[in-house]
């Protein structure tokens, strides 16, 4: 029996390292719901996006939405209206996650049509 090369090659290394990249920019149970709800909807106010994202807590989303601020993915933009209006939308960047966002979605879309038949 051939003994496999255990040592990963540097292109292995640069897409594990890539995945990671996107696993910290993406963590937690909310950052991947609240970038889909802005990649189909444009902008949202903070209520308004709140309220599209059942279960999730203001407290959390605001802490989500300054990760994703912090990490370039979101834009926010206070309005000059009274009271103040806050609107987020996604950065060039953060729009750049549409193909995993979408991938995400087809899949999990067959993958409980699978469950269910069962």
């Amino acid at each position: 029996m051939k003994k496999q090369n255990s040592k990963l090659s540097d292109a292995c290394k640069l897409q594990i390292q890539g995945v990671k990249d996107t696993q910290d920019l993406l963590s937690g149970k909310w950052k991947t719901a609240i970038v889909a709800a802005l990649y189909v909807n444009g902008k949202f106010r903070f209520m308004d996006l709140g309220r599209h994202i059942e279960g999730i807590a203001s407290k959390v989303l605001s802490k989500e939405l300054k990760d994703l601020e912090m990490n370039q993915l979101v834009k926010r933009t206070v309005l000059d209206t009274m009271p103040i209006t806050v609107e987020y939308e996604l950065t060039v960047q953060g729009k750049s996650l549409n193909k995993i966002i979408y991938a995400m979605a087809e899949w999990g879309i067959e993958y409980r049509k699978s469950i269910l038949k069962k």
